[in-house]
């Protein structure tokens, strides 16, 4: 007898949705119909309730670091990432790096 929720499986793609904090990581296997969007992967995978403070209004997610949009459509094989917001831009973080060794660097030596 011909089992119809066979052939639904098999013409799945698997992906998974990575989302990582400072002191733990998650990455999830989820099996998406093609066609898929990214979004579509997140909401299957139960990382939302797993982790409420993820926005999916202001976080950026990526495939494999590259940023992407939620509508973008899956491969078998992708990583969808949610990138949590920056605490500090990466500019103003190496000015004030800086600005912290030439002050360092200026201070008197005692001997």
């Amino acid at each position: 007898m011909h089992n119809p929720d066979a052939d639904m499986d098999t013409d799945m793609i698997e992906v998974e949705v990575a989302y990582a904090l400072p002191q733990e990581q998650s990455i999830l296997a989820v099996r998406v119909p093609p066609g898929s969007t990214a979004k579509q992967a997140i909401e299957a995978s139960g990382i939302l309730q797993r982790y409420p403070q993820i926005d999916l209004e202001t976080d950026r997610i990526g495939i494999f670091s590259k940023v992407c949009k939620l509508d973008r459509v899956l491969e078998a094989g992708d990583r969808v990432e949610i990138y949590r917001p920056l605490l500090i831009d990466p500019k103003e973080k190496r000015r004030r790096r800086a600005e912290q060794n030439a002050a360092h660097k200026t201070q008197p030596k005692t001997d």
